[in-house]
């Protein structure tokens, strides 16, 4: 890949990315030509949306809608399944010449230990757990809430796959630092912090709320800060490479980021916002920044605000 002498590579696992510019989960990872053209505008990986065992509809419309500081979305994840989902895969690491990393989701461990098994025999380079999901035995609690359930998790995808882990840790928590550990203590080779935050949209004309489940996710500008906070805790806490996500929009949020603790940045609602772009636009930021600082690499500037 000729990434010796670039300045903005980083490995995270074992995985070389041309530069620290992710695409998040849930933003045109839907095909194998959307994902070619994140790559080709910039991303120094990509990862796919969420797919799981059996395929889901969603929930009807409106499940998005955008508010002054982002969007908030409820999707309910919708997706084609794993065993059918495997041929984009395939066709997409043809075509992809970044690190390909597919989300999975499952509602026992057993479930998302298949999916990723699926998914790195079609050619993922890693897998990132959605942990954001309700629990079957546990109606209402999203597994990434509970420690004991999410070590039990990555530990049963551990086995089955011979490839990165990565769990994307919810910030709808008491406490974020003791999941990641958990995560980490289980086996996960990379973080990613944080995933949406529970936010709900209402109409004042119709008195009602806009979103069709009601409750959403947030995401965008208005969770920056939130997510710079956990990166930073988990950054202490942790020694397993983290990937910030939420709210990064130009190479000044990536670069805060970095500062924190984050290895790479996840970019997803300013892709929507704004248009692939983005990843370029903030890469050579980041790499005007390395030279002005006088920084050899990203690597040099991780942590660096510790």
């Amino acid at each position: 890949m000729g990434l010796k002498n670039n300045p903005l590579s980083i490995c995270i696992a074992g995985l070389e990315f041309r530069n620290p510019t992710v695409l998040a989960s849930g933003i045109l990872g839907y095909t194998a030509e959307s994902l070619r053209r994140i790559v080709e505008g910039g991303a120094g990986a990509v990862v796919t949306k969420s797919v799981g065992l059996a395929s889901r509809t969603g929930y009807e419309n409106p499940t998005v809608v955008q508010v002054s500081c982002g969007l908030i979305n409820a999707m309910g994840l919708p997706n084609p399944g794993i065993d059918e989902f495997v041929e984009e895969i395939s066709r997409a690491k043809a075509v992809v010449k970044s690190p390909l990393i597919v989300s999975v989701f499952g509602y026992s461990a057993d479930e998302y230990a298949l999916v990723a098994r699926k998914a790195i025999e079609a050619g993922a380079d890693a897998v990132e757990l959605n942990v954001s999901c309700p629990h079957v035995e546990n109606t209402g609690q999203e597994i990434g809430q509970n420690p004991k359930l999410l070590m039990d998790i990555v530990s049963k995808v551990k086995v089955s796959v011979q490839k990165p882990v990565i769990v994307k840790l919810s910030p709808n928590v008491t406490n974020i630092t003791e999941i990641g550990k958990a995560a980490v203590q289980a086996g996960a080779d990379a973080l990613t912090a944080i995933n949406t935050v529970k936010a709900l949209a209402i109409n004042a004309e119709t008195a009602l709320p806009i979103l069709s489940n009601v409750r959403g996710g947030l995401s965008g500008p208005a969770i920056k800060p939130v997510a710079l906070r956990c990166v930073y805790d988990l950054y202490e806490q942790v020694k397993t490479p983290i990937m910030g996500c939420g709210g990064i929009t130009t190479w000044q949020d990536a670069v805060e980021f970095l500062l924190a603790g984050a290895s790479a940045v996840q970019i997803g609602t300013a892709v929507g916002l704004k248009d692939p772009d983005v990843f370029q636009a903030v890469s050579r930021g980041v790499k005007t920044y390395l030279k002005k600082k006088g920084y050899k690499s990203v690597q040099e500037v991780v942590g660096v605000a510790h």
